[in-house]
């Protein structure tokens, strides 16, 4: 007798937690593994949060070995081979490696953020959901004043008396209880749809969403937002990102920060002026030699102001 097709099997109610507990065959960073699951925590709400991982330094040595084919004899150890990868950019390799971000932020951080569009991501939708009532509010020491020389950032020089701090502290936490008092009113009281009550919120609120990245898009992410230069907020969200990946690939991370993070990359024009250096002649007669002014020429000082200088003699 035909008994037709057979209904789906539901799996036990455990199997959730049972798969999690399993052990796996796929290559592992003990690293990495001790991040899985914690939450970090960023700025007054926020959090980075490990959800996945693929991948570790040995999987970029092999992706870029496969290029010798398999006869061909090896002739670096994983170490130096790395190094040469990173040091003369050939990224595909980093690109097999990929991790899988929660993470909690500002909205304003999220709009940074989301300007690195080499990611998968997926955020919460105030249209479906509810938003909680988390609002950034800086801490006494970031509460600064407009930087008078760069459009975008604070100033570090000009300081703020403690009183104007907790004033506008102040004035940020009464802004924030009083139009989530409308936004409940809206969505609660009137019954108005979410995804219009949500469009009196401010930027400070706090959002989430599913990060997904390959390792050599996210080491650029880490090299513009660890930058002294990125906004303090994003910046703070970049250290537990590097934090883990530190963690996860350490000899990734090694290249990384001595090819990159910790290097300068010089112009035609630094070189021409940096070569007359060299030679005797003076800083500022061979940066103006070669044709560096203004803003360029704040920047080449800036890269040579990073050369590590040996200690004085006793």
């Amino acid at each position: 007798m035909h008994e037709g097709p057979r209904a789906p099997d539901t799996p036990p109610a455990d199997a959730h937690a049972a798969l999690q507990a399993s052990e796996t065959l796929r290559p592992r960073s003990p690293g990495a593994e001790a991040y899985l699951g914690r939450a970090m925590p960023a700025l007054d709400h926020g959090f980075v949060q490990v959800i996945d991982y693929m991948g570790n330094d040995n999987d970029i040595v092999q992706a870029a070995r496969v290029s010798y084919g398999p006869s061909t004899r090896k002739v670096h150890d994983d170490r130096g081979l790395l190094r040469y990868l990173m040091r003369h950019r050939h990224t595909t390799p980093f690109e097999m490696c990929e991790v899988k971000l929660r993470c909690k932020m500002p909205i304003f951080v999220a709009r940074q953020w989301i300007r690195h569009r080499t990611a998968n991501v997926n955020e919460m939708s105030l249209r479906y959901s509810r938003a909680d009532d988390e609002f950034y509010v800086p801490a006494l020491e970031q509460v600064t004043l407009q930087s008078t020389t760069n459009r975008q950032g604070r100033s570090a020089e000009a300081a703020v008396p403690d009183a104007v701090r907790v004033k506008v502290r102040a004035l940020m936490s009464k802004r924030h209880k009083e139009v989530y008092e409308d936004y409940a009113a809206l969505a609660d009281e009137l019954g108005i749809a979410r995804e219009l009550a949500r469009t009196i919120l401010p930027v400070s609120l706090y959002t989430q969403w599913i990060w997904k990245i390959d390792l050599h898009n996210l080491m650029h992410f880490l090299a513009l937002r660890l930058d002294p230069h990125a906004q303090h907020e994003i910046r703070v969200f970049a250290e537990a990102i590097a934090e883990f990946t530190r963690a996860w690939v350490p000899l990734s991370w090694e290249a990384f920060c001595d090819y990159h993070l910790h290097s300068a990359h010089l112009s035609r024009l630094e070189l021409v002026a940096l070569g007359r250096m060299l030679a005797g002649v003076s800083g500022s007669a061979a940066a103006e030699a070669a044709g560096l002014r203004g803003r360029e020429l704040r920047e080449f000082l800036a890269k040579l102001s990073r050369i590590p200088r040996p200690e004085a003699e006793a």
